[in-house]
């Protein structure tokens, strides 16, 4: 049965409705949303193995701007961890702290991958035009769908950040920040895939 909202005298946090056997609606919103993104990454390198198997495939070496994003993103996802546990703790000050550094990680990240493109068009590899090649369009489109997707959880944390400061996370409303870290440590994930399906098909 699900309550009303009530007030937390003590802490004056705003406590949420109590969820029933179901799943919340969001949620599932959130998972269909994920499910989706499997399936149009799982379409983009299967087409990329298709093709490059057809033949006139350039080989060249990603950029190792790839590498340093990678490690940008798995702090920022231990970061994001830290800071769904500082909300169960009622850790508000620190919490705080803990999504601007995952916001400020997951900016460094769509940087990097600008920069990283930039190697690439200095070695010339191009996304289309006369002297394209294939590989490097793929490249340039999973690559680039995974920083669109990243935006969002860009997008995600901030409107996390300002719940936060207006104390709608906490121990007794977590769903909000459970579903950004669950999508944040998707979106980690999924680039671990991409960066070394990559690295053995390149």
């Amino acid at each position: 049965m699900i309550t009303e909202n009530t007030l937390d005298n003590k802490s004056g946090f705003v406590e949420e409705p109590q969820e029933t056997l179901s799943m919340h609606p969001q949620k599932f919103a959130m998972w269909l949303f994920i499910v989706s993104i499997i399936m149009l990454f799982a379409a983009f390198t299967s087409a990329y193995i298709v093709r490059k198997a057809e033949g006139n495939w350039l080989e060249f070496d990603l950029p190792t701007l790839f590498w340093v994003n990678t490690i940008i993103l798995l702090l920022s996802s231990a970061s994001m961890h830290w800071s769904y546990t500082l909300a169960k703790k009622d850790n508000i000050d620190l919490l705080k702290i803990g999504v601007v550094i995952t916001t400020v990680l997951g900016f460094a990240f769509l940087v990097g991958q600008v920069y990283a493109w930039k190697d690439l068009v200095s070695s010339k590899i191009w996304f289309a035009g006369q002297n394209a090649n294939p590989s490097g369009s793929f490249l340039y489109v999973i690559t680039g769908l995974h920083g669109v997707h990243l935006i969002s959880g860009v997008v995600f944390l901030v409107i996390v950040l300002i719940s936060t400061f207006k104390l709608k996370i906490h121990s007794k409303r977590l769903a909000r920040i459970e579903m950004c870290a669950t999508y944040w440590h998707f979106l980690d994930i999924l680039w671990l895939y991409l960066f070394g399906f990559l690295l053995l098909n390149h």
